[in-house]
């Protein structure tokens, strides 16, 4: 066996101690590195804080030499505004020069006041004396010129009234150009018209086609399911049409029935014969060849020929108030939907559409709800108090008052089913024409149809489930997305329209989709 070697277990325990040594210096070393930085870092944070607290000194007391009523910022502010008050009156009166040295003065006050803030000290007495005497001596000026302060205070309270008067001229022409720009027709479907009543001309067979299907028995036949609007927009009627065809399960068994005018017509009826829409029928007719329209029958017409009448629905400028405005067409379209029972004498029920919806869902069903003896199903919007009768109706009115109930629950127009038959029994088209006579001052209420429905459905009307429509999509851009996607129909009610530039772009796709941009007609008018 071999003897251990005494030195090298002594070397070994040197060799281990030496190690040991180095660790523990370098342990060492790393805690004083440690605390003295943190040491910089504690005192570097602290030269910030007392920074900051500095700057908010600063900063708090330029606030204070601004409110106090001792500083001399605080009596140039308040030299400026009154110097303000007199350039008004100054120019009123046509002094020029006092105006203009007030304007200069100002200038040097506020020069002043922007180089305090700047340099964040006070403002000193040298430097404010000058101008606190250059301003004092200019309004002694004004008030020896007789701007004494009661005149001064009528003058301004003259000028607010005054923008008062602008603000709410403003905001009524804002509403009224809002209101024209929904209304126009935007070119492209000028354009869109057009060509298609060239098309008609050019085309005899699309008139062939009109005069055979005049007749056809699938207009008069209940057992199809009967759609109808009231519309003089070609494209956005024919989104309606495919939209709903689209979402059908039996397109071939729908009816569409558009009642347009006479300057649309022919447009619509080309449109309607070179586009197919799944084996749908769509029946187009023109209202300047009702028999029964006239002034007798149809309250508005005889309104519409009233002066004082166009003066209140019409009234803006001369160009406005031209022949052509104060026979608008969609004006009266709007209102045919009263008459419904007159269009159609051999329908049964049908669904009305506006031409602003679209269609997400099969709709054959509304025909099988039970109306429960009721003329309207409609979704009902009072869920806000804002949709109640009284929102809506003059209840000052003693007739109205006594024969509605102010909060009844208001609803919408743009999807509602029609019971025609117990319309007819109701006399409902008689019930609208009596208002419609009795405000012929607009005392009972202003424009829309809508009023006019509530009045004449009151108490005729079955409330639909929610889910069939979704309203507000022409002019809120929050709405749900869920409420979106379970509707049957999106409404876009609103000036927003989806085929005009203000349209809420969130909302344009769900429009699109059922655009037919493949048609050559419409790609020559409209770049998408």
């Amino acid at each position: 066996m071999r003897r251990k070697d005494p030195r090298r277990h002594g070397r070994a325990r040197f060799s281990n101690g030496v190690l040991g040594l180095f660790v523990f210096f370098v342990i060492i070393v790393c805690i004083l590195f440690v605390v003295h930085h943190r040491q910089e870092d504690g005192s570097a944070s602290r030269q910030m804080h007392a920074m900051n607290e500095d700057a908010s000194y600063r900063s708090l007391n330029l606030m204070e030499e601004m409110l106090s009523a001792t500083s001399f910022s605080r009596q140039l502010a308040d030299q400026i505004t009154l110097a303000k008050s007199y350039i008004v009156i100054a120019k009123e009166s046509n002094n020029q020069p006092l105006a203009w040295e007030l304007s200069l003065q100002i200038r040097e006050a506020q020069l002043l006041l922007s180089k305090a803030v700047t340099r964040e000290a006070p403002i000193t007495p040298d430097e404010a004396e000058p101008i606190i005497k250059g301003f004092a001596s200019l309004i002694y000026k004004a008030k020896e010129a007789h701007y004494d302060s009661a005149t001064t205070i009528m003058s301004l309270k003259g000028h607010i009234e005054s923008l008062e008067e602008r603000a709410n001229a403003a905001i009524a022409q804002s509403t009224l150009f809002g209101q024209l720009a929904a209304e126009e027709l935007p070119k492209s479907l000028y354009c869109l018209g057009i060509k298609l009543t060239l098309e008609w001309t050019r085309n005899p067979s699309i008139e062939k086609h009109a005069k055979e299907q005049k007749n056809s028995p699938q207009f008069m036949d209940n057992n199809l399911y009967h759609f109808c609007m009231f519309s003089d927009n070609i494209l956005a009627t024919s989104v309606v049409v495919n939209s709903t065809v689209c979402n059908a399960d039996h397109p071939k068994q729908l009816v569409f029935h558009i009642v347009t005018d006479g300057i649309n017509y022919k447009a619509m009826q080309a449109w309607f014969f070179s586009n197919d829409y799944k084996g749908a029928t769509v029946d187009v007719q023109n209202f300047e060849q009702f028999s029964w329209l006239n002034t007798s029958y149809v309250p508005v017409l005889k309104q519409l020929h009233d002066d004082e009448v166009q003066a209140f629905y019409f009234k803006g400028t001369e160009e406005l108030r031209s022949e052509l405005k104060f026979r608008n067409p969609k004006y009266l379209l709007n209102h045919l939907r009263f008459y419904m029972p007159d269009i159609f004498p051999s329908l049964e029920k049908v669904v009305f559409l506006d031409d602003d919806v679209v269609v997400q869902k099969d709709l054959t069903s509304l025909f099988s709800i039970d109306l429960h003896g009721n003329v309207n199903g409609a979704v009902e919007t009072c869920l806000e108090s804002f949709h109640r009768y009284y929102k809506y109706l003059n209840f000052s009115n003693p007739e109205i008052s006594a024969k509605f109930d102010p909060q009844a629950c208001g609803w919408a127009f743009g999807m509602n089913i029609f019971d025609l038959m117990e319309w007819k029994k109701a006399n409902v088209t008689g019930r609208y024409r009596y208002w419609q006579e009795k405000n012929s001052d607009q005392m009972l209420w202003k424009l829309g149809t809508l009023p006019a429905g509530l009045l004449a459905f009151y108490g005729l009307t079955e409330p639909l489930d929610r889910r069939w429509q979704t309203l507000g999509l022409g002019y809120d851009s929050n709405i749900d997305n869920r409420l979106i996607e379970s509707a049957s129909v999106i409404h876009y009610n609103g000036n927003m329209k989806p085929w005009l530039k203000l349209a809420i772009s969130r909302y344009i796709p769900l429009w699109e989709r059922y655009v037919n941009f493949a048609s050559p007609k419409l790609r020559e008018c409209i770049v998408h």
